[in-house]
């Protein structure tokens, strides 16, 4: 399959003293599903930043769909082909949904993005109950965004993100506070997309879902350096390379008299890791 992102030597610091990441080479190819494994201040997010070309490379160069990204291309100011096709192909959904909604019901929200394409009000229409059939928020079309719960703030910016039928689905931290059905919902979504070619991109800690919403992991470590890069069943069933990581943990428990050694996923109370 064509290679869609190409890191090459990627480094990045914030105010050019905070190291993020460190000598990055990675390929993403189209219609993979990848997710970036790590614990909090490891580069993920960064990482999915800079594939958004929200961030750039402190030195090193990233390559989209075969030309090289440049922060003077997305400049908001400058006339760029090349800008409005990359956009038009990768949609990102943020961490924090409040960062993301702003318009007064979720149907202006979810029209935001095709009116944006030069789309007619019929079409834009058209598409937008499309999703929000897609994702079972019908219900919602006019409700304002900020009274809505977490679960469903969640849908709405997924359905925001998909309204411009991206080839690209970028995410951050997806399942981070949503209850168990909703987390459930959005697995199958992401397995549906999956199957309809869609390349996804996720950077999480959550090791739970990792198998079920990926088939490659990317391991981050502290050291903001890329440690593993395999088949998402291979990266989760290493205990050693996740405790590596600090993605897992080991605790004593006493049954009666005998003291066992268990495995804990970082960050997610008391859940099994498997191993």
């Amino acid at each position: 399959m064509p290679i869609i992102f190409d890191l090459k030597d990627v480094s990045y610091s914030y105010l050019g003293k905070f190291e993020a990441l460190k000598e990055i080479n990675l390929q993403i190819s189209q219609g993979e599903q990848v997710s970036f494994i790590g614990t909090n201040g490891s580069g993920k997010s960064t990482l999915l930043s800079i594939i958004d070309a929200l961030l750039f490379p402190t030195s090193g160069e990233f390559f989209a769909f075969g030309k090289l990204v440049e922060e003077a291309v997305f400049d908001s100011l400058a006339e760029s082909e090349f800008r409005t096709f990359f956009r038009k192909k990768v949609a990102f959904v943020f961490q924090n949904s409040d960062v993301q909604l702003f318009s007064s019901t979720v149907f202006d929200e979810i029209a935001f993005g095709p009116l944006q394409l030069g789309m007619t009000q019929e079409e834009v229409a058209e598409r937008v109950e499309d999703v929000m059939g897609l994702i079972e928020i019908s219900k919602l079309k006019d409700r304002a965004p900020h009274t809505l719960s977490g679960g469903e703030k969640k849908k709405v910016c997924i359905a925001s993100a998909l309204a411009t039928n991206p080839d690209v689905l970028l995410l951050d931290e997806p399942t981070a506070g949503l209850d168990p059905r909703t987390q459930l919902w959005l697995i199958e979504l992401f397995q549906e997309l999956g199957k309809a070619g869609k390349t996804i991109v996720i950077a999480t800690h959550d090791l739970d879902t990792v198998e079920h919403i990926s088939k490659r992991a990317v391991v981050m470590g502290e050291d903001h350096t890329i440690k593993a890069d395999r088949s998402a069943c291979d990266v989760i069933g290493d205990l050693d390379l996740l405790l590596a990581a600090n993605l897992t943990h080991k605790h004593m428990h006493r049954h009666g008299s005998v003291y066992q050694e268990h495995y804990h996923p970082q960050y997610q109370g008391h859940k099994r890791a498997k191993g």
